[in-house]
């Protein structure tokens, strides 16, 4: 009975982030339950879309909601690791003498957007993927740990890759989804332009907070699931992988590698959030089925003859998922 009042009130506190996002942010439906999965689930997004289409809102409008402090850093090439994670400046004290002191950067925040991450060196990106994995950022021998929860919702622009720095496919995999913002239709096009007439700040209202995320993270974790959902998803994962004896047509066909081990726990760990935000307390094979696409899509690369068929990864994804049942 506890879990039933404890899955109801996930439910609700979920529903009422959205209702509040949804007062700065038109349409994105699916962009906007995913990323709340993600901060719940204690993972991070790369999101990908062209200019103006609300990705900063977005995470502004989060921060209000979520009562989290929100910083944002703009990547560039001249962009160095220490402008991410901060460095130690050297001050005078009280008394005069000179001692050192760790400016922290703009990466201890809660809420982190990482815009045009792929504009930014290697060596500031890997320092950036660093501190996303380990949750603390170490300088010269001292490790400063970064205050939970900790997101970072990192932005790619899918056109002008001249002088990028496309992240490799290994740190790629160090994000739980990859989502792809759309366009606005014609109706929420009008809505936005409409709205922004009115004001270009943020009227969403707090209505959790970072302790309350905190709350919400220890309850998923405890959502069942059943062994065959969770073989489900494994089978799902190894099915990516062209490699393996007994491999499927799918992935011999169009799959040149496949994903990661990460790939089944951020299965698993989004659809236990997944399934309380619908107000389930077990994980069922649809969560897993919704959940592929955003797990996948970066984790799997497609080969000449997906390219040659004009077959998407979430097109691939598609046909693994059928395979997968099919073969059940």
């Amino acid at each position: 009975m506890e879990n039933i009042e404890k899955v109801k009130l996930f439910s609700e506190s979920v529903s009422k982030i959205k209702e509040q996002i949804h007062k700065d942010v038109v349409g994105q439906e699916d962009i906007i339950d995913s990323v709340i999965i993600a901060i719940v689930s204690g993972g991070n997004v790369l999101l990908e879309g062209v200019p103006g289409i609300g990705k900063t809102r977005l995470v502004r409008s989060l921060s209000k909601v979520l009562s989290l402090p929100f910083s944002r850093i703009q990547f560039t090439p001249d962009l160095m690791p220490s402008d991410v994670t901060g460095t130690n400046v050297i001050e005078k004290d009280e008394n005069g003498n000179m001692k050192q002191k760790f400016e922290k950067g703009p990466i201890f925040a809660n809420l982190v957007l990482a815009d045009e991450i792929n504009r930014a060196t290697p060596k500031t990106q890997a320092a950036m993927l660093e501190v996303m994995q380990e949750h603390k950022v170490t300088v010269a021998h001292e490790t400063y740990k970064i205050e939970e929860p900790f997101f970072v919702m990192a932005t790619q622009n899918p056109i002008e890759q001249d002088g990028t720095y496309p992240l490799p496919e290994a740190q790629m995999d160090r994000f739980m989804f990859k989502l792809l913002m759309k366009f606005p239709k014609l109706e929420e096009l009008s809505e936005i332009v409409n709205m922004t007439q009115i004001t270009m700040d943020e009227t969403a209202e707090s209505v959790v907070d970072g302790p309350t995320i905190l709350e919400m993270r220890e309850l998923a974790k405890g959502v069942p699931c059943i062994d065959d959902v969770t073989d489900y998803a494994m089978k799902l994962v190894a099915a990516t992988h062209p490699e393996l004896e007994g491999a499927g047509e799918v992935a011999t066909k169009y799959i040149k590698y496949g994903a990661s081990p990460r790939a089944c726990q951020a299965l698993i760990t989004a659809a236990k959030v997944r399934a309380l935000v619908y107000g389930n307390y077990n994980v069922s094979i649809a969560d897993i089925d919704a959940l592929a696409y955003p797990v996948l899509r970066h984790r799997i690369k497609v080969g000449f003859n997906a390219i040659s068929e004009h077959l998407s990864v979430d097109d691939v994804i598609g046909l693994l998922i059928k395979e997968v049942k099919k073969a059940k």
